[in-house]
């Protein structure tokens, strides 16, 4: 069974930084796509970030958070990371994991590619 746990969400001020996890259990692909997308109210679903945990290791962005957000692996642990700095009010968002057992991350992030698994959303709230 699989499961994604996020954690490492809250409250902070503008131009603050939070790291958001990822705790990946049950995934048995050799490789994935897995990226974080977030959810405002009233708004849709959008793409945060992405990585290929296979060799190539790339990474995607979203141009709303290029230069301020990392994405990142530690394939000891099965955990995905999102350095979340620079903080905007208008990143506040309920923040998802997912992950896809393909290798088309740039579909991924733009919602082109649906996840076959999603965690539970940890939420950011951002005050100016």
């Amino acid at each position: 069974q699989v499961q994604l746990v996020e954690s490492g969400g809250g409250s902070v001020q503008a131009g603050g930084s939070l790291r958001l996890s990822c705790a990946a259990s049950g995934l048995t692909a050799s490789s994935y796509c897995m990226g974080w997308f977030r959810q405002a109210p009233g708004k849709e679903r959008e793409g945060v970030a992405s990585i290929y945990t296979g060799s190539s290791g790339s990474t995607y962005y979203a141009n709303s958070v290029k230069g301020r957000f990392t994405i990142s692996q530690e394939n000891a642990k099965n955990t995905l990371y999102l350095q979340m700095n620079s903080l905007k009010p208008k990143d506040t968002a309920m923040y998802y994991c997912a992950a896809a057992a393909r290798p088309y991350c740039e579909k991924f992030l733009l919602g082109a590619l649906t996840p076959d698994y999603w965690g539970q959303g940890t939420q950011v709230t951002v005050s100016s």
